[in-house]
């Protein structure tokens, strides 16, 4: 068995265009009256890996803590692509038929168009994982995020697959549980020639 870190390290990733930019600042340090380190955070709930709760487009969407585990939680398929634009009709060619969530590889430069989000849920995708730092072009002004959230797929962006093949692997991409949050960061893990679990949980 072999596990891939799959998450950007949040301080060092670049950042969506007008985001904020995430930093840790030192309250506590070790010293002769303190006797540990302690830290705060600073940092939008979207940079690095992080996944997309229906409430970032959706007015009365769920939040991050109502998204289903097993959406995060699973078998999943790498697929490598340099299509530019991801539509419908792409899926229905060359995206698989037998699973559930899928992780697009395209080094950060393919977007999907909003005919994408109805295939993949004739399909019966539960979620769609990308490269990139966000699943649509600035000029779709949210369309794609919202049709994906009516069809109920979770949206999982800005992992670093660099490391990974396309192929068959399980998926462990929990978000942190904050109540209200439209997003939430993401420690993002494959697993290849995966043994724990037996039957068809795709």
């Amino acid at each position: 068995m072999k596990i891939f870190d799959i998450s950007r390290e949040v301080l060092g990733c670049p950042v969506f265009p007008g985001d904020p930019v995430a930093s840790l600042e030192r309250v506590k340090n070790i010293d002769g009256d303190c006797q540990y380190n302690l830290s705060k955070i600073d940092m939008c709930l979207h940079n690095g890996t992080h996944m997309d709760a229906p409430l970032h487009f959706l007015p009365d969407g769920g939040d991050i803590t109502e998204i289903p585990h097993e959406a995060f939680f699973g078998p999943c398929v790498v697929v490598e692509t340099d299509t530019p634009i991801i539509t419908g009709a792409f899926v229905e060619e060359y995206f698989p038929r037998n699973a559930k969530r899928i992780l697009v590889k395209s080094n950060g430069t393919s977007y999907f168009h909003e005919s994408a989000a109805s295939a993949l849920a004739d399909i019966g995708y539960i979620l769609l994982g990308t490269d990139g730092m966000t699943v649509e072009p600035e000029e779709s002004y949210g369309r794609t995020h919202r049709m994906f959230m009516m069809n109920d797929i979770t949206l999982l962006e800005n992992l670093d697959l660099s490391g990974v093949k396309s192929g068959d692997y399980f998926l462990s991409a929990a978000p942190i549980k904050i109540s209200g949050a439209e997003a939430a960061p993401v420690r993002a893990f494959l697993v290849s020639d995966f043994i724990f679990w037996s039957g068809d949980n795709k």
